[in-house]
């Protein structure tokens, strides 16, 4: 055991001001430790055993007061001479840098802060012990616990829902500090849209009395939408619109709107919108056209508005949208002219084309999937989808969020944002493009579900919005024809699911009951003669085996027999096993049919088989990313940032003089020039000397500018690995440990690395440490535009990289802005 540390006794103050004594535990704790205990209600002592109440042994009690300090520690926040609260942590021996944390807090002294305030003397404890992330399990419904991890500041990864949620938090102090300021930007950003989202009142500013004019319908669509606040049409010419008074402009309006819609010609609005900011309106949404799309001119004026708007304290949406929707019963907002307008639900959906929002609202409508919110960003040249998903993400009435835009804002903005609101609900988004990896791996970091068309977009969402992301990817396909589950097979394999035999349990359940020409690996084809019993039966059992994690059910029209019995029975199966997705081709329909609605409970039918089989596609991917370690961030040593951003500021925007980039990359620790490469593997070796040794491995390292994602690094072998096979792996900054040593090791080429192609292999450990400080270096300093280190000589295990070249480009604008 290690000596008692002494520099772990602090004073501290719970939230409600109370004065504690945090300190470690004693050995003369041991009574202490007993009474502490034996204070403990039934409930409290259930969420700390996780279950069950278990009355521990007076002698176990005693021994939690004997710890090493090193590789168990424990913590005691005292009141007065009592233990009002006790952490402690057990290292875990196979992963020396993760360790088990468990929090008891008295009864009489919960909901005072002493969760938060021991979290926050156990990280710093932990983080000076190596150990860089806490890993805690808890009741789902221990909701003060959850909120202590949630609320802390620290990056938490939470595992799937369920009885017990695991948690991750990672402790280094880095990560804690853009996590604060993250959040405080997140509050921030969620009070400047309450106005536009959640408002009180809306002036339409350019309302018409003429019915299909956009400004009659924007007032109308309010009205015929239940908005509970005051509507104020705004014309000089009308007394009435759409049945509500109208007044000539915003200064003569009884009082001040939250929200302005303006629909007037383009060279008005920026009087309309001063004048909105001399009333005192919050937010504005300028649905009118002629801006960016008329050149540069028009690309000049909306920016202005964007910078007025701001300046005089307003949130602007728009130029060139088709307004928002807000379903939720606190605000109940139709402030748009499209003529469909969703049912409530639980998906919103943030689109940058006008036109394209008003065919997505009807497609929307005819599949009966519920918008919880709609906001057409427009050109966005304030409100972002950035913003958005900051108000989505602790929206109660979201479960799915929808992303149908050119650009994202700020893109270093959306890579965080992301990041932190995908594991917690799932961001859909329809990028075309073509079928690169960049791309896809992009994407696929983030956690963010990419789709390459609007339908395809829309599927994922029926799924996402009324069934579970399946727990593995193994599926079983249930049918009434064996032609459309030979497709449905297909389908599933290439969109990475798997299709395994039906466990022996489940195969002599289906025997049986069924008929004996039924086949019962899997598929589980049913025969063309198959009864509402038999789905039923069919279904219960593949969703009872362990082995299977989702069900695609296929039921064709020509025979079908009794549809709405064969619907019953689907549904009363997918509900007893409400942890695994079901979903069905039904009669050739799609969206939410009536026959497959009952209740909250949904099951979606796709036209074609292979929709659905692509849907669970993306949902399985989504959930093994949302399972899966982010890792942390981590410091490192040697890095001398203030010198580093004196070296920036007194560089010109273009390419950095060759000194003062390899003097910037030495200031992350980065040595350049330090020994010359060796031939690279796409070189041919001289005559005689025989094959390329693993010493002489070549590599790059660059970083660009991705438009959606922001800076991102890229790893690749020099020579025909890159240039003909295209064999380049690409990472989203900042990058975490794990992402690093992954990207390293996912190269197709990767065996030539580690030893598996024979030879010695290359010192992956330097490697991924060089990873790292260029990521935290573009992270660190904005003003890179590109970087590229080539060649780097990657050597043998134990004798790091050698980086003989590089070259960096500085923009000549800053990064970020508004969005």
């Amino acid at each position: 055991m290690t000596h008692y540390p002494e520099d772990l006794e602090r004073p501290g103050l719970v939230r409600t001001g109370r004065s504690t004594f945090v300190r470690p535990v004693r050995p003369e704790d041991a009574d202490r430790l007993v009474d502490f205990v034996g204070s403990l209600s039934r409930a409290t002592l259930a969420y700390r055993s996780l279950g069950p109440v278990v009355r521990a042994r007076d002698d176990v009690i005693r021994r939690g007061a004997h710890v090493d300090y090193l590789d168990e520690l424990a913590l005691v926040a005292l009141a007065g001479d009592e233990i009002a609260g006790l952490v402690r942590y057990v290292r875990d021996p196979e992963r020396p840098e993760h360790a088990e944390v468990t929090f008891t807090i008295r009864d009489d002294h919960q909901s005072e802060g002493f969760g938060r305030l021991l979290l926050e003397h156990i990280a710093a404890a932990a983080r000076a012990r190596g150990i860089r992330v806490l890993e805690a399990d808890v009741l789902a419904d221990n909701t003060r616990m959850i909120n202590v991890f949630l609320g802390s500041g620290y990056r938490v990864e939470s595992g799937p829902p369920g009885q017990i949620i695991h948690f991750e938090i990672a402790v280094d102090p880095q990560t804690l500090a853009v996590a604060r300021a993250e959040r405080r930007e997140h509050t921030a950003v969620r009070r400047s849209l309450r106005p536009l989202l959640e408002p009180r009142s809306v002036a339409v500013i350019g309302a018409n009395r003429d019915p299909l004019t956009i400004g009659h319908e924007i007032v109308a669509n309010l009205l015929r939408g239940g908005f509970g606040g005051s509507v104020f049409p705004v014309n000089p010419r009308a007394e009435r619109i759409a049945g509500a008074r109208a007044y000539p402009s915003v200064r003569e309006l009884p009082e001040a709107p939250d929200l302005a819609m303006v629909a007037v010609r383009a060279e008005a609005v920026p009087a309309v919108v001063r004048e909105c900011a001399e009333a005192g309106v919050k937010a504005v949404v300028v649905v009118s056209t002629g801006f960016r799309e008329t050149g540069a001119e028009g690309r000049a004026t909306e920016l202005e508005l964007a910078r007025f708007a701001r300046a005089s304290g307003m949130r602007l949406v728009g130029p060139n949208c088709m307004g928002v929707v807000n379903t939720t019963p606190a605000a109940r907002l139709a402030a748009t002219f499209s003529p469909a307008l969703p049912a409530p639900g639980r998906v919103a959906m943030s689109s940058q084309s006008g036109p394209l929002g008003l065919a997505v609202l009807d497609y929307a409508r005819r599949l009966r999937l519920g918008f919880s919110g709609f906001v057409s960003v427009g050109h966005a040249v304030d409100v972002s989808t950035n913003d958005l998903l900051q108000w989505w993400e602790e929206d109660p009435a979201t479960s799915v969020i929808l992303l149908h835009v050119e650009t994202f804002g700020n893109p270093r903005r959306f890579a965080r944002v992301a990041r932190r609101v995908a594991p917690r609900k799932p961001i859909v988004a329809v990028h075309p493009g073509h079928a690169d990896s960049a791309a896809a791996s992009l994407f696929a970091q983030s956690g963010v579900i990419r789709t390459r068309s609007l339908q395809e977009l829309f599927d994922v969402a029926l799924l996402l919005a009324h069934q579970p992301p399946p727990p593995g990817n193994r599926v079983a396909v249930i049918t009434n024809a064996g032609g459309p589950a030979a497709l449905t097979v297909g389908a599933c394999t290439a969109s990475g699911l798997s299709v395994p035999p039906l466990g022996e349990r489940a195969r002599h359940t289906l025997r049986a009951a069924l008929a004996p020409q039924a086949d019962v690996t899997n598929p589980v084809d049913l025969t063309p003669t198959a009864t509402a019993a038999h789905y039923r039966q069919a279904l219960d059992a593949v969703l009872a085996d362990d082995g299977v994690d989702a069900a695609v059910v296929l039921f064709m029209p020509p025979l079908a027999d009794k549809p709405d019995e064969v619907a019953s029975a689907i549904l009363d199966a997918a509900a007893s096993r409400p942890e695994k997705p079901v979903v069905t081709s039904f009669l050739g329909g799609a969206g939410v049919a009536d026959l497959l609605h009952r209740g909250d409970l949904v099951i979606p039918t796709y036209t074609f088989p292979e929709a659905a089989a692509a849907s669970l596609g993306h949902a399985a991917a989504y959930q093994a990313w949302r399972s899966t370690p982010a890792g942390v961030v981590p410091d490192l040593a040697g890095v001398d940032a203030e010198r580093a951003r004196a070296l920036v500021a007194a560089c010109a925007p273009g390419p950095m003089p060759e000194p003062a980039a390899a003097e910037l990359l030495g200031a992350y620790g980065i040595a350049v020039g330090a020994a010359e490469p060796g031939p690279g593997p796409g070189t041919e070796p001289a005559p005689g000397t025989g094959p390329e040794p693993a010493a002489a491995r070549t590599a790059f390292l660059t970083v660009g500018a991705d438009p959606v994602f922001g800076p991102v690094v890229s790893f690749g072998l020099t020579g025909d690995y890159a240039d003909l096979m295209a064999d380049v792996v690409h990472r989203v900054t900042p990058l975490s440990d794990r992402d690093a040593r992954e990207m390293v090791r996912s190269l197709r080429a990767a065996p030539l690395l580690d030893g598996r192609a024979g030879g010695p292999g290359v010192d992956l450990p330097a490697l991924e440490e060089t990873v790292l400080r260029i990521s935290a270096m573009v992270d660190d300093l904005p003003e890179i535009e590109a970087l590229e280190l080539r060649p780097v000589r990657l050597l043998p295990p134990g004798d790091g990289v050698a980086v003989a070249h590089a070259t960096i480009r500085i923009s000549a604008e800053p990064a970020g802005g508004l969005a």
